[in-house]
């Protein structure tokens, strides 16, 4: 019964719908959205699944436009800082950087690698380089950052390299927190499993190299010159970021998932912050993130369940800015992923959408198209009392790297309120598996300190 009621209440909404919708067939039916975003300084672009070629290829287009007339300052993404810092560089000319990103990106190497080592990326930073290279003499470059918090010994080998060769009076704590980690033999699993019989891990040698980097890196005087000094800084935040992460994961608990997701969370908000503050007043940025990340968690169930989001973070704090969150979804298709976390990974069909989602409800109404939807503003929730379709609740799909059709039902949908959750939603009635650069390595061990795929 309730199955057949929710059916004639998708089937009442597709009138509704189809009146809202805008059509999406190239660039310029971004121009809604655009006149949206006005002078906003956060646009966070989303995506259903990690997979998909078509979020990139929709979300890079729109960066496009954002870049050349909006004058934004920087991509991040939820990518590892010091790959996607090896891609700022190439993207920036930067001296001794390679001239063609790809080369870059086949050097990413952590599972899982195709998430941005994939031919749409490559498409996006090679424009991103020849848009930089082509600016006047004395413009900035716009940057390619990441927001993530795995790279633990990544970030401690870059922090060590900087005070190796600009500050070697500053390496004891540095090589303090290296010896402590050393004998994990740079697995995170291992580390985080250590944790349980020690429960501090390396926590105080990391906080005391992270106290003493804040401080160093602050004056004018530090060595290597200001960007240098930024990129050491927020290596040692990721190196503490990470090393709490793991440490919660490992710590077990009916919230260890919940409280390490937030760590990520709050990390990647941080992060953010640090590179507005670092390009300036006038900075502008574009995040590429899942769907998860992007929304905002208070339209969803999450919240109840004592998760943030990046997207709720982002507007909490900087609403008077300007903060406009996209969300994209599609019907059905194909996607990469990995049947299993760690697992090479497959060119996977989406089955058709759950019946009652925001995706079944809109493939009823623009079945074969793909839609721009830009959602009134300033009107909360509460005030309209679900006065249209998109104020009413129902299943949103999110796909992880680790998907398996076969278990939709019991997973993979977050109840949504897309009108609050987002500011604009990207429809793709059918979306399309994207092209890999490389293979994904053997699964590494990560896998059983995440606790989800997105």
């Amino acid at each position: 019964m309730a199955s057949r009621l929710s059916d004639t209440r998708t089937r009442a909404r597709a009138d509704p719908v189809r009146a809202s919708a805008r059509p999406l067939t190239g660039l310029q039916s971004f121009d809604p959205l655009l006149e949206r975003i006005g002078d906003a300084r956060y646009v966070l672009l989303g995506e259903a699944s990690h997979g998909s070629t078509d979020y990139y290829r929709w979300r890079a287009a729109l960066t496009r436009r954002l870049i050349e007339e909006k004058g934004f300052s920087f991509v991040a993404v939820e990518g590892d800082w010091p790959d996607c810092q090896a891609v700022h560089r190439s993207v920036t000319a930067a001296p001794d950087a390679p001239d063609d990103p790809l080369d870059v990106l086949m050097e990413f190497a952590r599972w899982p690698t195709w998430m941005w080592a994939n031919t749409n990326v490559l498409r996006f930073t090679r424009w991103l380089r020849a848009y930089n290279v082509g600016l006047p003499r004395g413009s900035s470059p716009v940057g390619f950052f990441g927001l993530d918090v795995y790279s633990l010994w990544e970030s401690l080998d870059a922090v060590i390299g900087y005070l190796d060769a600009h500050a070697p009076a500053e390496l004891p704590r540095a090589l303090d927190a290296h010896r402590c980690f050393e004998p994990y033999a740079e697995d995170p699993r291992c580390y985080a499993s250590a944790t349980r019989f020690a429960p501090s891990g390396c926590e105080p040698e990391v906080r005391a190299l992270l106290t003493r980097m804040r401080h160093f890196t602050e004056g004018a005087e530090a060595p290597g010159g200001s960007f240098a000094r930024f990129n050491a800084r927020q290596n040692a935040e990721v190196l503490a970021g990470a090393e709490r992460y793991y440490r919660t994961m490992a710590g077990g608990g009916p919230h260890a998932g919940n409280e390490s997701w937030n760590i990520r969370d709050h990390h990647m908000a941080d992060t953010l912050d640090r590179l507005m503050e670092h390009h300036g007043p006038d900075a502008k940025a574009v995040v590429w993130a899942h769907n998860t990340h992007v929304g905002d968690a208070r339209a969803t169930d999450m919240t109840a369940a004592g998760l943030v989001s990046l997207g709720r973070l982002v507007r909490e704090e900087h609403a008077a800015e300007g903060v406009v969150l996209v969300g994209f979804g599609s019907y059905d298709g194909t996607v990469i992923a990995a049947g299993h976390w760690g697992d090479p990974p497959g060119m996977i069909r989406v089955p058709p959408a759950r019946t009652g989602s925001v995706e079944e409800l809109l493939h009823r109404a623009l079945p074969g198209d793909a839609a721009l939807f830009v959602f009134p503003e300033g009107v909360h929730h509460e005030l309209r009392a679900g006065a249209d379709w998109f104020d009413e609740e129902r299943d949103h799909r999110a796909i992880g790297v680790a998907y398996r059709p076969d278990a939709e039902r019991r997973g993979n949908y977050v109840p949504t309120v897309l009108g609050e959750r987002y500011d604009a939603f990207v429809f793709l009635d059918r979306s399309q598996a994207l092209t890999p650069l490389h293979g994904a390595p053997p699964g590494t061990g990560e896998e059983e300190t995440w606790p989800t795929g997105m």
